[in-house]
């Protein structure tokens, strides 16, 4: 799951931004002003920065150049539509510039785009206090690497890239094991039954009656 950091002034635009790249998967965080982004830079890493030019405390062009070393693209939103401001937006270090008002259809696209091609795209999940890196194959629980066999990183995967969907066993086994699902449950149910205890997950992986499996948030 990439990482985003909102940082915009007006609750409104916020709040439209944050709720709708929840809804895509995407984890938020979010700044009012810009000491509070810079304070939020300085102890956590991001993906992506939506960063807005006309801020509090310190503005976008200031807090573009802490970010620049840090290589995190940033993509500008902005009232300042003209052409001169999207020039130099853009040649002070932002990777895209997006004019208000804006539809959010577009901004979505937009970040898509840019992260497949910085190849930021889908590289990390995150889900309660696990985090998987998916070119390396890793997962860390707490910050503690866990071991999982090839077919128990692979389920966990499809578990958290359709959190808090009711999966049937069938779709789980045939996505996961790439074959034909003849029936028998006792393959499957052992992996969960063994991702449940590595990851002292019980309250997370739900058995659905007559289905099969559910990655439940908040319980």
């Amino acid at each position: 799951m990439q990482k985003v950091l909102i940082v915009e002034d007006d609750d409104a635009i916020l709040n439209l931004i944050r709720v709708n790249l929840a809804a895509e998967g995407y984890l938020c965080a979010c700044a009012a002003d810009g000491k509070t982004a810079a304070d939020r830079l300085e102890n956590e890493t991001f993906d992506l920065i939506l960063l807005d030019i006309m801020l509090p405390e310190i503005n976008g062009y200031e807090l573009l150049e802490y970010i620049r070393p840090t290589g995190t693209p940033v993509i500008f939103l902005s009232a300042k539509s003209g052409v001169d401001d999207r020039i130099r937006g853009l040649k002070l270090g932002a990777d895209d510039y997006i004019a208000k008002p804006f539809q959010i259809g577009e901004l979505l696209a937009r970040v898509e785009a840019l992260l497949r091609r910085c190849g930021r795209h889908s590289r990390r999940l995150i889900f309660a206090d696990v985090e998987i890196d998916l070119p390396s194959r890793t997962v860390r629980k707490a910050g503690q690497e866990v071991e999982l066999t090839v077919k128990e990183f692979d389920l966990l995967v499809e578990l958290i890239q359709n959190k808090n969907v009711a999966l049937y066993r069938e779709r789980l086994y045939e996505k996961v094991w790439g074959e034909p699902y003849m029936g028998d449950t006792r393959t499957l149910d052992s992996h969960i039954q063994r991702l449940r205890r590595k990851l002292d997950w019980d309250r997370y992986i739900r058995t659905v009656f007559r289905i099969g499996y559910r990655l439940e948030e908040g319980k």
